[in-house]
């Protein structure tokens, strides 16, 4: 076997063994090449002539971007949520006359209440020679001060709006 290594023919085997493996590599470069361009035409027939890679690329850093503001969005949505418990959401109205000489119910008692029914109410007395407006805290629907029916009726009707 060594003295067949050591022949022409060997080497010639070799020579026309390299030659085939050269056309071989050739024939792939070219159906490669072949199979790039038609990969890269299909994907602009895809695109409506813009190339599809670059626009998948652009929908996901949009994805990315979306996903990202929509997690500040939620996070703004549980603060806001945590909060508007505390905010004014039931509003009581009275208008009423206070003195029997002024006419056109010009006096009120406004209740602004929490969700937990905390808040104030504001009551405006209005008279000929002045006017005044006085506030008392509310805690669960009550006062710790003294309340005229009015207010007490502008309470009741803020604790059943829901």
């Amino acid at each position: 076997m060594l003295n067949f290594l050591r022949t022409d023919y060997f080497l010639v085997i070799l020579f026309i063994l390299n030659i085939v493996l050269l056309i071989c590599s050739i024939i792939s470069n070219v159906r490669i090449k072949n199979i790039r361009k038609s990969s890269k035409e299909f994907m602009l027939k895809l695109g409506n002539g813009r190339d599809l890679k670059e626009d998948l690329n652009q929908y996901m850093d949009k994805v990315v971007n979306l996903e990202k503001e929509i997690g500040e969005t939620n996070i703004f949505c549980n603060s806001l949520e945590k909060r508007i418990d505390t905010c004014i959401q039931r509003v009581g109205i009275v208008k009423y006359n206070a003195y029997k000489d002024v006419s056109n119910d010009l006096s009120f008692a406004v209740a602004l209440l929490d969700k937990e029914n905390n808040g104030v109410v504001l009551n405006g007395i209005y008279s000929a020679e002045m006017s005044n407006i006085y506030a008392k805290p509310v805690e669960n629907g009550k006062s710790k001060y003294n309340l005229t029916s009015e207010e007490q009726e502008a309470i009741l009707k803020a604790m059943k709006n829901d």
